[in-house]
């Protein structure tokens, strides 16, 4: 194949791999926090595209404003998750509470099916899909959307986590959760916090995904599970990790499919990660 073909094969790595990231980051922000891994992040990912889908053809509102609505009320969402679902829970054993949030990702799935249906939906893409030539490979616009705001939101989380309170508290906890307790860092705000800024980033990625792919009750569970393989690669509650293990992963993904077969850009992921676990169980940047 030609240069213009591997060209191509990147920037299509480059796009998946950016939903990867913002997944696995999520991942990444919940289990500082809480030591667990929240199963309802795969929803999370399905609702934002849901929300946008209403807030574009029910609502009428613009795009930027349906993205920001998106975002937003997967974000409010992944706050009840919380508040009404992990907060009660009497048990402090993480096996527990891992499975609480396998119940209520199910439960949120079946939410969405009730009230969107189970026939597949489009979302248009940000801007018009007229392909861009870069250096003779061909770009959608709505991956270099995918890119940008991957890129702005990593920048704005690196902000909030090094220059606010709430972040510097965020990453207390996670560092040193009884040492946290112990200053006075109020630890039920910070969860909540975690859980909104996961439902953000998974509203984001089902966003910038769907008008890719088509949108369906359920298209967040391979998409999720992908991220969760990205986190695993990088290294689990590492946030660079998690952004170079899902630009590797979806690099991996569309160069197998690129040079070996399609057929086997979905079980990649899966392969990569129980070579990880197998070789180096605590990912590239663990520690």
């Amino acid at each position: 194949m030609s240069s213009q073909d591997l060209l191509q094969f990147i920037f299509a790595g480059l796009t998946s791999g950016s939903i990867y990231a913002l997944i696995a980051i999520g991942f990444c922000v919940v289990n500082n926090t809480m030591g667990i891994v929240n199963f309802v992040q795969v929803d999370f990912i399905t609702l934002g595209g849901m929300l946008m889908f209403s807030a574009l053809f029910t609502l009428g509102v613009p795009l930027a404003a349906g993205l920001l609505l998106a975002v937003s009320g997967v974000a409010l969402v992944a706050m009840l998750v919380e508040r009404c679902g992990l907060r009660p829970c009497r048990s402090e054993n993480h096996l527990v509470l891992i499975f609480l949030t396998v119940g209520l990702s199910i439960i949120l799935r079946g939410l969405i099916k009730m009230f969107w249906g189970k026939n597949r939906m489009a979302l248009p893409p940000l801007t018009p899909d007229e392909p861009i030539r870069i250096f003779g490979a061909s770009v959608l616009p709505q991956a270099l959307w995918i890119l940008l705001l991957t890129l702005c939101a990593i920048a704005l989380l690196t902000w909030f986590f090094y220059r606010t309170p709430l972040g510097l508290a965020m990453r207390a906890v996670a560092s040193n959760p009884t040492a946290a307790a112990v200053v006075g860092i109020p630890a039920g705000r910070v969860r909540l916090t975690s859980y909104a800024v996961a439902g953000a980033l998974g509203g984001l990625a089902g966003v910038l995904v769907t008008p890719i792919t088509t949108l369906n009750y359920d298209v967040g569970v391979l998409l999720g599970l992908k991220g969760f393989a990205a986190a695993i690669l990088g290294g689990f509650g590492s946030f660079p990790g998690a952004v170079l293990g899902g630009v590797g992963l979806g690099l991996l993904e569309s160069l197998s499919a690129g040079y070996l077969s399609s057929a086997y850009k979905d079980v990649v992921a899966f392969v990569v990660l129980l070579a990880v676990l197998f070789v180096r169980p605590k990912g590239l940047l663990g520690k």
